[in-house]
């Protein structure tokens, strides 16, 4: 039995003895990174929202196995936000529909959640109809023509199936019962957004989507949470580092497994809240992660305001910053720049001269360089 099928379904309840304490870390810790961010100022705070937007726009696509390209990622938060940052390029529709959805949901967030709203954001997905090269239904609910939506994994043959989605001639009333639970419920707005991802994902109201629609909607809560668009962690990052265990809680809630029925209080989320929470405080460390990112950022460019760099090195030392691994060496910044390895071997050699890059261990022909970064 599916967790729609029973009579309780769309009550939930979680014991309070084991989500209370938990919770109260969270917010304490929540309080603390807030605090380190409002301290930053007001460039930083924006170059923190860049940073946790662009990745949550990367990973939420990375959970449901698809990889973006970083560069047309990037591009496409920092020409919807209005920034100008080295190397920015043309990005797809897909992936501007995907971060126009993340900054609805999170600069918009005091806005109520609506159908409407919801349907725009599938729509955007998938600008042209089509997911993998397959004609879709968009800005509506699926119409069951092709039969039950279920979640598969194996080969023809041998197929497993993790969860089949409520019938679609119930979608409508489905989807007014949680909006309306959505803009109504007062409980902690980090419980909401659990309860939200769930709700919304074992709906599963569209024919493909459903994941980071449910996401999103749960980084609204979320930022409702924090009470200010300012973004400084992203849950999407901590759900792809632990995937494998989201799909399996996941699946578990939904067949009832790990949520038991209560004749009256209804079906205990428990064990999904409980993770819920744990992946949330993973947010909350990454986030530390991010924002000594953007501090280091900051204080390199801040040092080599008065150094001058062409394009090319504008643009590696801008990727180095962002995580870069391995180091450069002059194929890598050829393939990079787009450039004879001549140009590169010089544009290095000048940066080596201005104490912007440093050699690795190593030599000849593996020879690879570092970032010289400055100390805050």
């Amino acid at each position: 039995m599916w967790i729609w099928e029973t009579s309780k379904w769309q009550r939930f309840f979680w014991r309070e003895e084991i989500v209370r304490i938990k919770l109260g870390e969270l917010r304490r810790k929540q309080g603390v990174l807030f605090g380190k961010l409002s301290a930053m100022g007001w460039e930083l705070q924006e170059e923190s929202l860049f940073a946790s937007l662009t990745a949550e726009a990367q990973m939420t696509a990375a959970i449901e196995g698809e990889r973006l390209p970083a560069n047309e990622v990037r591009s496409s938060v920092a020409r919807q936000l209005g920034k100008d940052i080295p190397g920015m390029i043309v990005s797809n529709a897909n992936i501007d529909g995907l971060v126009e959805m993340m900054l609805d949901a999170t600069q918009n967030y005091e806005q109520p959640l609506s159908e409407k709203r919801v349907m725009q954001w599938q729509a955007g997905l998938f600008p042209n109809g089509l997911s993998n090269g397959f004609k879709i239904t968009t800005r509506k609910y699926r119409t069951g023509k092709k039969g039950a939506m279920q979640v598969v994994s194996g080969t023809i043959g041998k197929e497993k199936v993790h969860f089949v989605a409520p019938d679609a001639k119930v979608l409508a009333k489905e989807m007014k019962a949680f909006v309306q639970w959505f803009n109504t419920a007062t409980i902690d707005p980090i419980l909401k957004s659990a309860i939200a991802h769930l709700w919304l994902v074992t709906i599963h109201p569209f024919e493909d989507g459903n994941g980071r629609i449910a996401r999103a909607a749960g980084e609204m809560c979320l930022t409702a949470s924090d009470k200010s668009p300012m973004r400084f962690y992203s849950m999407s990052v901590a759900i792809e580092r632990n995937r494998k265990a989201y799909y399996e809680v996941l699946e578990n809630t939904q067949n009832l497994k790990w949520a038991p029925i209560d004749p009256d209080k209804g079906i205990d989320v428990t064990k999904w809240v409980d993770w819920f929470l744990d992946c949330f405080d993973a947010a909350l460390d990454h986030s530390e992660e991010l924002l000594e990112q953007v501090v280091g950022k900051s204080t390199f460019w801040n040092k080599h305001a008065t150094t001058i760099f062409n394009a090319r090195q504008q643009k590696v030392i801008a990727k180095m910053l962002t995580g870069f691994e391995g180091g450069i060496s002059s194929s890598k910044y050829g393939k990079l720049c787009k450039c004879s390895k001549d140009t590169a071997v010089r544009d290095i050699a000048d940066l080596l001269k201005k104490k912007v890059l440093a050699k690795q261990a190593g030599g000849g022909r593996s020879t690879s360089y570092r970032l010289i970064t400055p100390r805050a």
